[in-house]
């Protein structure tokens, strides 16, 4: 499994409204929003494009491998519902908009103006220089509570930065063996 980290550091002011991703391989594309932090992580998984991405379009599917995702509620084509588990054993919820969707390519979303929570990001699939898929997930977001919410998310592991490698590599294992490995605690079960 190859796996590149694709956060430099790099952080836009909430004033900035959108940043320019020409290092992730999508000439022209931008994710919107008005958020301050944000994140990049590629794997390769040994699975064609088509398949990976008709897993992932279905979004009642990221529970099974994103470990702080509760539930995605489908409400119609475009629009979810999440509810995702924060620091301090709270839950937050918000509604998300997908923006752009080219099937077995790309799926690119931000949450709903009416959501507390603010994010927005993509996913690509792209063929893998040897063989499989290279998958690239990126993600804009706001922590909620600004630094002492990064710095609380940090504390209880919950940061972006550190969840996205985490979900990848959740991702490749149950796309690849059909489930997700867990540790003694059972803290990574799959949720089915």
């Amino acid at each position: 499994m190859e796996q590149r980290a694709m956060d430099d550091g790099r952080r836009n002011s909430p004033a900035t409204a959108a940043f320019h991703r020409e290092d992730m391989g999508a000439a022209e594309s931008h994710v919107a929003s008005e958020v301050n932090e944000w994140v990049g992580r590629t794997v390769t998984i040994q699975r064609s494009r088509a398949e990976l991405y008709r897993f992932w379009r279905q979004l009642d599917n990221l529970p099974r491998f994103m470990e702080n995702v509760r539930a995605v509620e489908v409400l119609d084509d475009v629009r979810s519902r999440w509810t995702v588990r924060a620091p301090g054993g709270e839950t937050v919820r918000w509604e998300s908009l997908i923006v752009e969707d080219v099937p077995d390519r790309l799926i690119e979303w931000r949450t709903a103006d009416s959501s507390t929570v603010r994010n927005s990001g993509r996913i690509e699939f792209r063929d893998a220089e040897a063989e499989g898929t290279a998958v690239t997930v990126t993600v804009d977001y706001d922590p909620a509570g600004g630094e002492a919410g990064a710095l609380v998310a940090r504390l209880f592991g919950a940061e972006p930065k550190i969840q996205v490698r985490r979900d990848l590599v959740r991702f490749n294992q149950l796309m690849q063996t059909g489930e997700v490995a867990v540790s003694c605690d059972g803290a990574a079960a799959s949720r089915d």
